[in-house]
């Protein structure tokens, strides 16, 4: 029926025009969410929360992350905590309990990765900290925040920062480069009161209570041995 009118000129450019909205419009509307992650961006595991390590690549060009293993069990689902649209963006491929680190795989299409997370940019792996020196840690319960390590062992140390539950995972950093991962806290007891409650507001209570983080080049290490997903990890 169309064919049959005589459409001037200006009409069939209005006709054009009204057709590309309506098709750039309804593709839009159809796009699916994708969740921008990075380290220290809080993620959803089974019921629980913690926060993402760092994001990068494995030597199959997979699109893969770490967080502490005590979040998580092997095939859980992962969801972006601050984009729930997205929905399930990725499962958990790997976990070791014992030295407590976890391999995520990431579906491309749901992920942006990115490098910067608040104050956290990771620009690359960094050698492990010495005593004295300052890192800072990024998790989605406190946030960003630094303190002096107080002492090293093999796989992990102990460093005066902030760690309160869901920061599980977090990255630790000095400058722009990664160097732990924040697994948590010695939890000291003082009057029935756990420090670590307190000791992320210092005009309260200024009390220690060292945050532990493991090594993260150990860490990689022992993925890289493993072979499977995560192998070859490189960050963004």
């Amino acid at each position: 029926m169309v064919a049959r009118k005589r459409f001037g000129l200006r009409t069939a450019l209005g006709v054009a025009a009204m057709t590309f909205v309506a098709v750039g419009a309804q593709g839009v509307a159809n796009a699916a969410p994708v969740a921008s992650l990075g380290g220290g961006s809080g993620i959803l595991l089974g019921r629980g929360v913690c926060t993402l390590t760092t994001i990068g690549y494995d030597r199959a060009d997979r699109l893969v992350g770490l967080t502490a293993g005590h979040c998580t069990e092997i095939g859980m689902s992962v969801r972006a905590e601050h984009a729930p649209d997205a929905g399930v963006i990725g499962t958990v491929a790997a976990v070791d309990h014992v030295d407590d680190y976890a391999v995520l795989e990431f579906d491309r299409a749901k992920v942006a990765p990115i490098r910067r997370v608040a104050a956290t940019l990771i620009g690359g792996i960094g050698t492990p900290p010495r005593q004295g020196d300052v890192v800072c840690k990024n998790g989605r319960t406190s946030g960003y925040n630094c303190g002096v390590v107080w002492d090293t062992h093999r796989w992990w140390f102990q460093n005066q920062s902030c760690s309160q539950p869901g920061d599980s995972g977090g990255p630790v950093t000095i400058g722009d480069r990664l160097v732990g991962m924040n697994v948590g806290h010695i939890a000291v007891r003082t009057a029935g009161v756990t420090v670590f409650d307190m000791v992320c507001h210092p005009p309260i209570a200024p009390l220690h209570d060292p945050a532990v983080a493991t090594q993260i080049g150990m860490v990689l290490d022992d993925i890289d041995q493993g072979g499977g997903v995560g192998a070859g990890f490189r960050p963004l």
